[in-house]
């Protein structure tokens, strides 16, 4: 799909159904979403680009997404999409600057890019260059992706109440619940692994653009791409925070786990000790011998009785002023 987007009285607006063969020229940004090969083709034969197909942006080498080639920035990200959802993904998105014209290509459709798409078509874009557009849309990712964790916060912490609530103690945890809760900090620790590898390219990006601004003769961009920069680095800042709470959060559980088990086997192993004594006067009278005296008394069948359960009780009342149940 190829989208065009001309500069009209300071913003921007969309022209409906470009033909692939006639890519205008003055666009100030071209967006390609899962292009075909005539849609890339139109877009190097008007702009005299090459740009780079799937396998390349793909390529995980800092050189292979970063660079300059024939006037041109080229520069490739990943982006989250399907963040709402139990399977997010980051996609690879190429950012080109040639001249006055942003081209995007990717083939993944994250929210920012609708967002900024709706603001185009609203005409609250205020957009007169290729490089204020493209800061515009970072703008908007990283705001998205602030939004995510933040959400991915809260759900933290319902997670920890759940774990660590004091109702608990009343009503303990069932080993199903805490399967539960272990697919849920999985869940949320592939959403932060996500998070993290997208604001790393992210931030080496601006790290980037801002060193290829550093050498044009208009600077009017750097300060916005310097506050960009910051805003990244104070969200891998609590990310880092959020990744060490799952991590505490994730041990927590393996704690609990090994501690309800623990208590299983601790009652398993404390049945048998109550239960040996007796076992042991059920066994010796039950021997084949002839002369055992206490079969020809009368009194014999009580007192085994009696003799077997004063050795289950007294074990049991012995591990309970030790504490052991």
């Amino acid at each position: 799909m190829l989208k065009t987007y001309l500069p009209l009285n300071g913003g921007l607006r969309i022209v409906p159904d470009v033909d692939s063969a006639d890519v205008p020229r003055e666009a100030l940004w071209i967006d390609l979403f899962d292009p075909t090969p005539e849609e890339r083709q139109a877009v190097n034969n008007t702009l005299g680009l090459d740009l780079p197909t799937r396998a390349d942006m793909e390529e995980i080498e800092v050189s292979s997404r970063l660079y300059a080639e024939n006037g041109a920035l080229y520069m490739t990200a990943l982006v989250l999409a399907n963040s709402g959802t139990e399977s997010p993904v980051a996609g690879v998105v190429t950012f080109a600057l040639v001249r006055n014209t942003l081209i995007t290509i990717r083939y993944t459709e994250p929210q920012p890019f609708r967002t900024f798409e709706a603001r185009c078509r609203r005409g609250t874009v205020p957009a007169t260059k290729a490089e204020n557009v493209l800061l515009d849309l970072l703008d908007v990712i990283i705001d998205r992706l602030a939004d995510i964790q933040e959400r991915a916060s809260t759900e933290i912490e319902l997670i920890s109440r759940d774990i660590f609530d004091p109702d608990n103690t009343q009503h303990p945890i069932t080993s199903r619940e805490f399967q539960d809760v272990l697919r849920a900090l999985g869940r949320k620790h592939d959403l932060a692994g996500k998070i993290r590898e997208s604001l790393l390219t992210i931030s080496r990006m601006l790290a980037f653009l801002q060193q290829a601004l550093d050498t044009m003769p208009n600077k009017d961009t750097i300060p916005h791409v310097k506050t960009l920069t910051r805003d990244v680095n104070s969200l891998q800042d609590h990310l880092n925070y959020l990744t060490s709470r799952l991590s505490y959060l994730l041990d927590a559980t393996l704690g609990l786990i090994n501690i309800d088990q623990n208590n299983i086997i601790k009652i398993m192993s404390v049945a048998a000790m109550v239960f040996l004594p007796p076992t042991l006067f059920a066994s010796v009278w039950g021997m084949n011998f002839q002369h055992m005296p206490e079969l020809s008394e009368v009194w014999g069948y009580p007192l085994a009785w009696a003799i077997m359960v004063i050795s289950a009780v007294v074990p049991y009342i012995w591990f309970k002023r030790k504490g052991w149940l």
